[in-house]
């Protein structure tokens, strides 16, 4: 208990700090968090669960968006999770400095190569479902310089020659449609695609129109990305979401909680024109794009 009370005093004392100096609004944000963890019992976490949706509750009055068995959204809303409790381990395997935002870890391995970041997590995720609904034919993304590369390609064995902002594309290794050799294109579309390349590419989504599987997005270099992984909505029509994210260094994927209103953590609701401040990120207002 005093280790507790120490915890909260320090706190508060940087809240008070921090409070009027909006470029550490974030900083705040975080502390808040902290302290969060320690004096409220989560309402909406099932410890037992082992998806998305068995771990995390229903608010009362709320009900889970239907979404096709085989669609995407889906796939995310019941997307296995690690045991609760685990940490958020980095790609060399030590572990991430922050292990207060996330409720779940998604089970999606992390590769030792430190290139699955923020936007790389989010294309893999994309990128395995299309491959298990044997749609390996839409499996394909936009390099930052605009230039598409698809998996169907890379398998038939052409590879980019890329001088300055020209890319082109040559038939120089022998086709190869394995899982492993898919992986390797993967970190093809890491290294040359990223947040700036995807909200360049794809379809913007206001937000009255988010479903799962839409991503909340600050474009740049760097930028952030985080993906919609469930929805529910009540009789009046309000809607809530739960986010996951991949970060900077590459690192375990995870759900992340709500630490601005800790009332509905892990889920969140977001506003027109409005910022969304989750535990590692600020994003100006909430703009969204979608996977074609």
């Amino acid at each position: 208990m005093k280790k507790y009370i120490v915890s909260i005093c320090i706190a508060v004392i940087l809240l008070l700090l921090l409070r009027n100096m909006s470029s550490t609004k974030l900083v705040a944000n975080h502390v808040k968090g902290v302290v969060a963890n320690v004096i409220y019992e989560p309402d909406f976490i099932n410890v037992k669960g082992d998806s998305i949706a068995t771990r995390v509750l229903v608010p009362e009055g709320y009900k889970r968006v239907i979404y096709d068995k085989n669609s995407f959204e889906n796939y995310l809303r019941y997307y296995p999770l690690k045991p609760y409790g685990s940490k958020i381990i980095n790609y060399d395997d030590t572990e991430y400095f922050a292990q207060d935002w996330h409720e779940a870890i998604l089970e999606i391995s992390v590769p030792k190569n430190g290139l699955q970041q923020c936007a790389d997590a989010l294309m893999r995720i994309r990128s395995e479902y299309l491959w298990q609904q044997n749609r390996k034919d839409e499996i394909g993304f936009n390099f930052t310089s605009g230039h598409y590369c698809s998996w169907i390609k890379y398998a038939e064995g052409y590879r980019p020659k890329i001088s300055g902002n020209r890319v082109t594309f040559h038939k120089t290794a022998s086709p190869n449609h394995s899982k492993s050799n898919f992986y390797k294109y993967l970190n093809l579309i890491y290294t040359y695609a990223g947040t700036l390349s995807m909200h360049t590419e794809l379809e913007k989504v206001e937000v009255d129109d988010i479903k799962i599987g839409d991503m909340l997005v600050k474009p740049g270099s760097p930028g952030h990305i985080e993906i919609i992984v469930d929805e529910i909505v009540n009789e009046l029509g309000d809607k809530m979401y739960l986010l996951a994210q991949g970060n900077t260094p590459a690192q375990s994927v995870c759900l992340l909680k709500n630490f601005e209103n800790v009332s509905i953590s892990p889920w969140y609701r977001f506003d027109k024109n409005e910022p969304v401040y989750t535990p590692s990120y600020y994003f100006d207002e909430a703009r969204f794009i979608r996977f074609k």
